[in-house]
């Protein structure tokens, strides 16, 4: 008996210490934000290695993950666009955003040779005010010495589909531009002044990509995996910061809210990158609605732990910024908080 009890003993101690219990069969549902997909991807097919649990992750842009959550056909959705105090106020049921990592917003274009251009904040809300409409525009030759500029129309591509990627490129537009914020706005869902709509991230890539003097807004990910140029954005110190993860860590460097939900476009860091976020998984705080059982609960909260954990270690090598120690310990604590019928779901 003695021995028998020793066993059981260790195998739950083993089991307490591997982490989540495999779960075969088990399926979560995510939808939402192409701007984090790379990465989501690469996390999820891990975490389905690991431990057995599949993760369904539609990428059908922020809006569209928002959407899904409150229609509640999805355990999460993915979005770059935090909700608003008045998208939250009305719900019986907190939605809680968890950061996971951080990524740039960069500006990419289709030019001869695929020159390295920089760009002000004044110059890039122009362009897609449809003000500045060629390339060899003087203002963009003033800011490009050196570079042949060539006598073509600049073709704006953007977002068709509601984004996060567009929240965070407009709101940065809006603190960089007034007549941007009193013309445009920011928003998932814009009505743009010139353009052409792609949907999600790879499809203003591939756009760009095949049409000569577009330019258009990606995360960084997708402009390195088609081998695009991107431009070099002046920030509030004067500075011409590529893009980068470095650059995108410096731009965190701001007082975070218990919640998280914080823009950090236009940071005052010297050598922060301008239009840099935050991705966030959402879901509800109570676990029991909708006939969920407490096992769906708990596999959710198990992945969402890890991605905040485990997880961060694919972050840097797909050129995401992984969570700052700050953020990470307020997200702990954000899931903490999950409950399933009032109690606790995250086992300590």
């Amino acid at each position: 008996m003695k021995i028998a009890g020793y066993v059981l003993i260790l195998a739950m101690t083993t089991l307490l210490l591997a982490g989540p219990v495999a779960a075969g069969d088990k399926e979560i549902l995510g939808a939402g934000a192409t701007f984090p997909y790379p990465l989501y991807s690469k996390m999820f097919d891990e975490y389905h290695k690991q431990y057995g649990v599949k993760v369904n992750y539609q990428a059908i842009g922020s809006g569209g993950g928002i959407k899904q959550v409150k229609s509640r056909t999805v355990d999460f959705g993915g979005t770059d666009a935090f909700m608003s105090d008045d998208d939250l106020k009305d719900l019986d049921n907190p939605i809680l955003h968890v950061p996971v990592c951080l990524g740039a917003v960069v500006i990419t274009y289709s030019l001869p040779g695929g020159p390295v251009l920089k760009f002000t904040p004044d110059i890039l809300a122009d362009i897609f005010l449809g003000k500045i409409t060629k390339w060899n525009d003087g203002r963009l030759a003033e800011a490009n010495p050196g570079v042949d500029l060539p006598d073509m129309a600049i073709v704006v591509v953007h977002r068709s589909d509601g984004s996060g990627t567009t929240f965070i490129f407009s709101d940065y537009l809006s603190k960089v531009s007034i007549e941007w914020e009193r013309e445009v706005g920011r928003g998932k869902s814009l009505n743009w002044p010139a353009g052409l709509g792609a949907k999600g991230n790879p499809g203003v890539a591939g756009l760009v990509k095949q049409l000569p003097g577009s330019i258009g807004y990606v995360e960084l990910i997708y402009s390195l995996q088609n081998k695009m140029p991107v431009g070099h954005i002046r920030n509030r110190a004067g500075n011409y910061i590529e893009p980068s993860m470095e650059g995108v860590s410096l731009a965190a460097g701001v007082k975070l809210p218990d919640d998280t939900r914080v823009s950090i476009t236009d940071p005052d860091a010297e050598l922060g990158y301008p239009i840099s976020g935050f991705t966030w998984l959402i879901f509800y705080r109570e676990q029991k609605y909708g006939g969920r059982s407490r096992d769906q609960a708990e596999a959710l909260i198990d992945l969402v732990w890890w991605a905040i954990h485990d997880g961060q270690e694919f972050a840097e090598p797909l050129h995401y910024a992984p969570l700052p120690e700050g953020a990470a310990r307020k997200a702990e604590t954000i899931v903490r908080s999950v409950v399933y019928d009032g109690k606790q779901v995250l086992s300590e």
